[in-house]
């Protein structure tokens, strides 16, 4: 359970307080004894991340704003402090904390917070009754202090809670979370947020001829899904949606053309792009954002049991294009192109597709870029990559020429689901543009999502990297109105 937030007015001489400071000076607010200041302005010199000082009746966190040339470092620091001193305060066993900044940058209060609450999530609900009484050690309520928005104060609540929900999505095992689940899953968040949501079943799918959808999920016992999140308010700013597309592979074996080795280790992960489209509408619709945005999520295991498609088939897609099947391994575009093929009824904007597409994205970032790509205007990806600096979920774009696309074309075939060895993400995203002619950027975030060990407040196994980057993306695409009626 997340802590709660909240705002107050005036701190107590008996609360316990984290302070960011932006010089260093110690301020009178937060009340130490003069052998307690000593000791604390002599850390201060000495650069230290953070300052501890346990008074009698109460802690002190003192925190100093390091210097840097790039403001969305410094602000990224923060977060990363806040990480750092997870471990010490749980320890402290608070019932609260106040969170408070004297001479910092405004917003230096909501940056702290957001990594501390993003770096208390743990998914401990298969552990013992015991061990997980032992993870609910920190703070119930932090309070924040100081020159601090209502408003931001949602967002950030909001954002955190959509993040909580991806992550439990993405470490969720496919035991307990099949295709059907998953869009149960999705249909109670979206309704308790306000979405409009549809559900269409196996049948429906087969009526509407997603071929690729179908055909990944031939091999499993259990049925697919697609679902439709839909947030249309009445101040809505754009006269076209924003349609967010995600990769909802509930686990994924490769099928056929079977993973070997650890290859397969957090395939229960290969949803994370669908779980981040639901979060994202989940903030955009519990923060009243004025946009008409769309998820739709593709939903569905690949394993090689069954009738399972194989390399070689003809699948014809739900616009009537047909693939030639290279690889089962490939899987995720198959059922992304029935996705954003279906997205063009809706004369978008913009479509942005978001998947644990490709080893060739990971092998080339690591876990520091999510690859984006496509042919959708420059001013997208701008403010993409400045949303992806600020929330530190950066950004790194790959070329999308044409000739790229001259590598999965079939002899027997409209296209091929693979493109060969060379340049594996970006013949992806080609592949996936075959099956729109509306504006598309695809994101991959294969190198991101899945970690090994804590990349600080992005914890390891789910990150739920993305939607803090896509949530903000769609508040400044709000802000500075530009999809204009």
């Amino acid at each position: 359970m997340k802590s709660a937030v909240s705002k107050i007015s005036q701190i107590s001489p008996d609360q316990s307080v984290i302070i960011i400071l932006g010089s260093d000076f110690i301020p009178e607010i937060i009340r130490l004894s003069k052998t307690e200041k000593e000791y604390a302005h002599k850390r201060l010199l000495a650069k230290e991340d953070y300052i501890y000082i346990n008074s009698y009746y109460k802690a002190t966190y003192l925190v100093r704003i390091k210097e840097e040339d790039d403001s969305y470092k410094i602000r990224e620091e923060l977060r990363r402090t806040a990480y750092k001193l997870r471990k010490l305060i749980r320890s402290n066993n608070h019932s609260e904390l106040v969170i408070t900044s004297d001479q910092a940058y405004k917003g230096a209060v909501e940056d702290f917070t957001e990594g501390l609450l993003l770096s208390f999530y743990s998914f401990d609900k298969y552990k013992t009754r015991q061990e997980k009484e032992e993870q609910k050690n920190f703070p119930s309520r932090l309070l924040l202090h100081g020159d601090i928005d209502d408003s931001e104060i949602k967002w950030l609540t909001d954002l955190s809670d959509a993040v909580y929900f991806a992550r439990d999505l993405i470490n969720e095992p496919v035991n307990h979370l099949n295709a059907s689940a998953f869009a149960e899953e999705i249909r109670k968040s979206g309704l308790n947020a306000g979405l409009h949501v549809e559900i269409f079943n196996k049948g429906k799918i087969e009526a509407l001829k997603m071929g690729g959808l179908l055909a990944v999920n031939r091999g499993s016992v259990d049925p697919p899904a697609f679902c439709i999140l839909e947030y249309n308010p009445e101040n809505r700013l754009n006269k076209k949606p924003i349609v967010l597309v995600g990769k909802g592979v509930v686990y994924d074996t490769g099928g056929l053309n079977i993973k070997t080795g650890d290859y397969m280790s957090g395939m229960k992960g290969d949803m994370a792009g669908a779980a981040i489209v639901a979060g994202a509408l989940f903030t955009v619709a519990k923060t009243g954002l004025p946009l008409h945005v769309v998820g739709l999520i593709p939903a569905t295991d690949n394993r090689p049991g069954g009738n399972a498609y194989t390399q070689g088939d003809i699948i014809t897609m739900h616009n009537k294009l047909t693939v030639e099947v290279g690889n089962t391994d490939a899987e995720g575009r198959l059922i992304l192109a029935d996705a954003i093929s279906y997205a063009s009824r809706y004369s978008p904007e913009l479509i942005i597709d978001i998947a644990t597409l490709t080893g060739s994205a990971a092998m080339t970032f690591g876990n520091q870029a999510i690859a984006v790509m496509g042919n959708a205007d420059r001013k997208y990806f701008t403010l993409l990559e400045e949303c992806g600096n600020e929330v530190y979920e950066r950004t790194a774009e790959l070329p999308f020429w044409e000739e790229y696309g001259e590598l999965i074309k079939s002899d027997i075939a409209d296209l091929k689901n693979v493109g060969g060895k060379e340049a594996g993400a970006i013949t992806a995203g080609k592949f996936l543009e075959s099956f729109t002619d509306f504006p598309l950027i695809h994101m991959d975030i294969a190198g991101t999502i899945s970690l090994k060990k804590d990349d600080f407040y992005r914890l390891k196994d789910g990150s739920g990297s993305g939607l803090r980057l896509l949530s903000t993306f769609l508040k400044k695409v709000a802000a500075n109105h530009l999809g204009k009626k």
